[in-house]
Parts: structure tokens; C-alpha cells; sequence
């Protein structure tokens, strides 16, 4: 999504003013519960809702948030497949041997857990996902700060944040300039092109380190760097929100967890 990053977005959702404590609140809380959860529903009912909060509160489109939830979707199938067909069970629905040492079946247990690993995954996915669509990064380190994290690890992150889009602007650049030459027409120029884009990457990240470094020695760099952003005060609207949605989420994982999709057979 070079087009269209995740930084963009969130620095324009409608839920960017917004406390960011509220948001990381919510977003780690519901990522907590769907990993301490032993049954489905409460996983399900926190990828519906923040679900709900991210299109219908935050505004995201829903193709670009459908399009990020393809590849984790995708891998937790192909798991789900896998443990339902090799978990086994006492109730058989389908088996099959076809080497003495290798056998497949279909249980009723194997279903039930299949099924609640995808709505963990489910639920997981939207939490990280509701950070990372409403809450932009210097937010987030503004919230490092307060909460005394060491200075060196903060800086490290910030400059290693800001050298991904230094990264990703020299990528693209050259990315498209190739593909108007026609660097990518054969396959033999798609590796040479290859071959070149990353050179060219790798001398963009050199030289925006050298870069750094003298702007930083030009402004009488003493060791620590400074981070701006907004503190914005906490509303009792949103605050009563994320409470509520917390104490629910919690309730269901205490009262649902034996809960499961199919029963055994009679």
C-alpha cells in the first residue's frame, strides 16, 4: 500500500482527536481478552465491534480495511484446515489413512477448536488493526514518554519510524521511473531491475543516515530528541465507551468460555 500508507490513514480518521490512551486502552484490552479467552463468543463479539468502530466511528473505507485482513484471514484458513484435519478426537465425523504412519480425520472437537482459533485470530486482528488505523505514531511516542519508557529506546524507535518512509519514498521513486524504461518488460530485465532497486535502497538509507547525522550536529544535538505532539484531554463520552466495552468483552469471556459451536453426538 504504497499509495495509500498506514500513516495517512490514521492521521485523517475521524477518531484521530481522540485521546490516545483511551485508543491504546481499547485496542490492547480487546487484544488481551480475544489471547485469554477459551471460547468464541467473546473473541467474535470484539472483532464485530471494533469492527463496527473502525468503520462506522473512524471512517475507514471498508475495501482498504477488507484488503489488510486478506493475508491474516488467508493464514489462519490454511491453519484451521490444518489443525481440524490432524487434532483428532473421539467423535469421528471423517478419517482417512493413506499411509500407515499419516491419517486425517474430522472430529467434532477438531471443528469446535479450528473454529475458535479463527475467531481469535479474528478478534486479535481487529484490535492491532484499530491501533494502527487511528492512532498515528507520534501519538504514540508522546505516550512513551509519559509513560518513562528510556529515552534511548524511544529515539530509537522514532529514527528507525522515520527511516522506513525514507526507505519506502526512494522504493517507489525508483520503482516507477523503471517501470516507465521498461525495466520490467522481460524477465531478464526484472532481475537486473531488481538488482538495481536495491542498490539504490540501500545507498538512499547510507546516505539519509548521513544525513541525519549532520542535521542533528548542526542543531547542537545534546542526546535527547524532541518529539511534538498534542496531549489531548480524556471525554467522558469516549471513556465511558471503552469502560463499557471492556466490561462486557470481560463478562463474556468469564461466562462463555465452555461454550462451543457443535455439541457432541447423542
Amino acid at each position: 500500500m504504497f499509495e495509500q500508507l498506514l500513516e495517512d490513514i490514521a492521521q485523517t480518521n475521524a477518531l484521530r482527536e481522540v485521546n490516545t490512551s483511551l485508543k491504546l486502552a481499547a485496542g490492547l484490552g480487546a487484544l488481551l481478552l480475544s489471547l485469554v479467552s477459551t471460547g468464541y463468543v467473546a473473541p467474535l463479539f470484539i472483532a464485530i465491534v471494533v469492527s463496527g468502530a473502525i468503520l462506522l466511528l473512524a471512517r475507514i473505507d471498508p475495501y482498504t480495511y477488507g484488503e489488510l485482513f486478506v493475508a491474516p484471514v488467508s493464514f489462519a484458513l490454511l491453519s484451521v484446515a490444518a489443525i481440524v484435519l490432524i487434532s483428532g478426537g473421539s467423535d469421528a465425523l471423517w478419517s482417512w489413512q493413506p499411509l500407515p504412519w499419516l491419517s486425517f480425520s474430522i472430529t467434532i472437537e477438531s471443528i469446535n477448536q479450528g473454529l475458535f482459533i479463527f475467531c481469535r485470530t479474528l478478534g486479535g486482528m481487529s484490535a492491532l488493526l484499530f491501533i494502527a488505523l487511528t492512532t498515528p505514531m507520534t501519538d504514540l511516542f508522546v505516550v512513551m514518554r509519559q509513560c518513562r519508557l528510556p529515552e534511548v529506546l524511544v529515539e530509537l524507535v522514532t529514527i528507525v519510524y522515520r527511516t522506513i518512509f525514507i526507505l519506502l519514498d526512494q522504493l517507489v521513486q525508483c520503482y516507477h521511473a523503471q517501470v516507465m524504461r521498461l525495466g520490467y518488460s522481460t524477465r531478464r530485465e526484472s532481475i537486473r531491475s531488481l538488482a538495481t532497486l536495491c542498490g539504490v535502497v540501500f545507498i538512499a538509507s547510507w546516505n539519509a543516515g548521513e544525513d541525519l547525522i549532520r542535521a542533528r550536529d548542526l542543531r547542537c544535538y545534546d542526546g535527547k530528541l524532541v518529539v511534538l505532539g498534542a496531549v489531548r484531554p480524556v471525554e467522558l463520552r469516549p471513556a465511558l465507551a471503552v469502560a463499557g466495552f471492556l466490561i462486557v468483552s470481560s463478562i463474556l469471556v468469564v461466562l462463555t468460555g465452555k461454550i462451543t459451536i457443535i455439541s457432541g453426538i447423542p
